[in-house]
């Protein structure tokens, strides 16, 4: 089963049954047409007609995908809990006789459990490293398309790595972005041509003044098809004269990195200093 990798307080709700403050939440109050998800598995869960506001502080459905949500008693002995079918993952507690809907249903669902899929629109994922993290997201989100980053780590085999233990040199983790990205309006193809020429391909083990194997070039591929298109890539830039030295290599499990590395150079106000864009095609 694909399960996504899930941030610290992900975790606390999905993994562990927490519970998200009211209000707080981005789709308590959303109201975009399409499909809601598993923020764990991916696995449609709800649809946007059967959403309705019960003024509670989370989103409120009267009814889920036929099959897509399982119940089961509340360990506190009162409430029904509901969580996805495919994966176990925690969704929040589903309550009848509120009389909110003619179905007398109210699915109450934490939003940091959800993801969201536009109506029409399908998503794509990619995972890249190319240096510092900070840069690399920071020119990746300027592409039209891209729907979503993340900057964490990937390729080691600790546990829960932290940054700490990553700039120890000690792990074999890299910092990398994961591009959640619209392929309609965005091909996985031009994706990789802009992150090759966002950082030098050809430095091995470093990029500008960092140096050490969390700052190695690499494309960790999800599928066949991101493993041929990244040989393809390279090999057009091998007939340029360029000695790569990126990395192709299946991607495995993608740990986020600490809600102050996210956006850095956007919550900042700074600009990449070891990042910038050289036409390669």
């Amino acid at each position: 089963m694909d399960q996504r990798s899930l941030t610290p307080e992900e975790e606390r709700v999905i993994l562990h049954r927490g519970t998200e403050p009211p209000f707080s939440g981005k789709y308590w109050n959303h109201n975009e047409h399409g499909t809601y998800v598993c923020r764990r598995c991916g696995a449609p869960l709800y649809r946007s007609g059967d959403k309705f506001d019960a003024h509670c502080g989370w989103p409120s459905f009267d009814d889920s995908i036929a099959g897509a949500v399982s119940r089961k008693p509340d360990p506190d002995g009162v409430r029904t809990e509901i969580t996805c079918s495919k994966c176990g993952a925690h969704l929040g507690h589903v309550f009848e006789g509120e009389r909110f809907t003619g179905k007398n249903t109210r699915h109450c669902v934490n939003s940091i459990s959800l993801d969201f899929e536009p109506e029409g629109r399908s998503v794509e994922r990619a995972i890249l490293a190319g240096g510092c993290f900070w840069g690399v997201e920071f020119l990746l989100r300027q592409l039209p398309g891209v729907l979503d980053t993340k900057v964490g780590y990937i390729g080691g085999v600790e546990e829960n790595p932290t940054y700490e233990m990553v700039c120890s040199k000690t792990t074999d983790y890299a910092e990398a972005v994961e591009i959640a990205f619209d392929p309609a309006r965005l091909s996985y193809e031009d994706l990789l041509k802009r992150f090759f020429e966002i950082h030098d391909p050809t430095q091995r083990d470093r990029q500008g003044p960092d140096t050490g194997r969390q700052y190695r070039s690499a494309v960790f591929y999800l599928t066949g098809d991101q493993k041929r298109s990244a040989g393809e890539i390279i090999g057009i830039l091998a007939g340029k004269g360029l000695e790569v030295a990126t990395e192709v290599v299946p991607a495995t499990k993608f740990w986020p990195a600490e809600d102050y590395h996210q956006r850095y150079y956007e919550r900042t106000g700074r600009m990449p200093y070891c990042h910038t864009r050289v036409k390669r095609f």
